[in-house]
This record gives structure tokens, sequence and C-alpha cells, in this order.
């Protein structure tokens, strides 16, 4: 899809045997690129970069699991791309980036955003208040585990009601996983239909996540 406030366009790719996403976000006018969470069939990462003439600049990843994470060496290899992770991740990272920093891919300013909660080092990525790359700190219908390395429910209540939740409901959301009824949704239709945002208090949703 390409944004409606600039020149943007999104490609999201279904990868591997955990049904993850990878994506690129590229700036029409430049030409440069940033793939986000690159991890396996790369094939189709390199195919979209030659088929649209895109030049790769980063490489994003949203937490450091090893199933987002997986194919950064390789792609780096090939294309030349800088990795950018939060300054929590303790994968190799080019570049570390914090709560409110911007990554500029030409034209296309992308924000992160620091969601701390499934890992200690996940971050979600916004571009104009039109869309959102959620890692897995939120999927369509769902939210992020918490019981894998550097998971914590608390924080994760305060990600998802503190920040996921104030944000304009027409955003786009692209989770890292194709874990919903659908690939993709909105602020809105979460806020709506998924359940774990419907909890009245912190305490019932750590309930909820703890058993």
């Amino acid at each position: 899809m390409t944004l409606r406030k600039g020149i943007a366009k999104v490609s999201q790719m279904l990868v591997g045997q955990m049904a993850n996403f990878s994506y690129i976000v590229a700036d029409e006018k430049s030409m440069e690129a940033g793939i986000i969470d690159p991890s396996w069939n790369l094939e189709l990462v390199y195919s979209a970069l030659k088929t649209n003439n895109w030049k790769a600049k980063y490489i994003i990843n949203t937490h450091s699991h090893f199933d987002h994470v997986l194919g950064n060496e390789q792609v780096a290899e090939v294309t030349g791309a800088k990795i950018v992770q939060h300054e929590k991740s303790d994968t190799f990272k080019d570049i570390a980036v914090n709560d409110g920093e911007v990554i500029k891919i030409g034209d296309v300013h992308v924000k992160v955003m620091y969601t701390p909660g499934h890992s200690n080092d996940s971050i979600c990525l916004t571009i104009n208040n039109e869309v959102i790359f959620t890692g897995d700190t939120i999927f369509v219908g769902n939210c992020g585990r918490t019981d894998l390395q550097g998971g914590n429910p608390a924080q994760l209540y305060d990600s998802l009601y503190n920040k996921i939740m104030s944000l304009d409901d027409s955003m786009i959301v692209y989770p890292g996983h194709d874990y919903g009824p659908t690939p993709t949704s909105t602020i809105y239709n979460e806020k709506i239909n998924n359940p774990v945002l419907k909890f009245k208090s912190r305490d019932s949703f750590l309930k909820y996540l703890t058993g």
C-alpha cells in the first residue's frame, strides 16, 4: 500500500513456519527502503527490492527474538543495510535507538515507540499517524506472550494501555505474525474487538496473562 500523506510504500510478506511477517517500507521518491524483521524466505525481500529498484538503507528489528532477527546478517551482507535495534537489544546492531527517535528513510520518517512487555527491547514503528508496525506487542485479536526471554506482563500492560490505546483510531496495524483473522487491522478495530484491550484494571490483565 502507499500511504495517504506521503510517498511511503509498505510491502507485507508472510514468511517461515511461524507465520511471521517481514516488511519493507520504501520512499518512492528517493527509492530508499527499510526492511523490518527479516527472518525466513529472504528471497521475497530481495525480489521486492529488485522489482521496485529499492535500495535497502536499514534493517529495523521490532525486537531481538530469533524469529525476527534471523535474516539480519545475510540481508546486511547482501544489501549493505545497517541494522537498527533498541538500545537494550543484546544482538548485534549498527545503530541503537530509543523511544521517540526517528529513523529517516528518504523523506519517510519512521518513529520509534518503546513498548516493552513481550521482550525488554520491543519497539513499535509509526509513520505519520497512519500506520504502526507492532512486532509482537500486539497482534490482530491478541497480544504477545510474556513468558519468553525479557517478557514482563506489567510492562506489556503499560505498553498496550498507555501507548497503543492512545494512538489514532484510523492507524493501520501491521503485526509481527499472522495470528489473527486478517493480516492487518486498525487501532479502532483492536480497541473494539481485541480481548486483551478490554480489561478494566491492571490486576485483571495481569491475572489473565499469568493464569
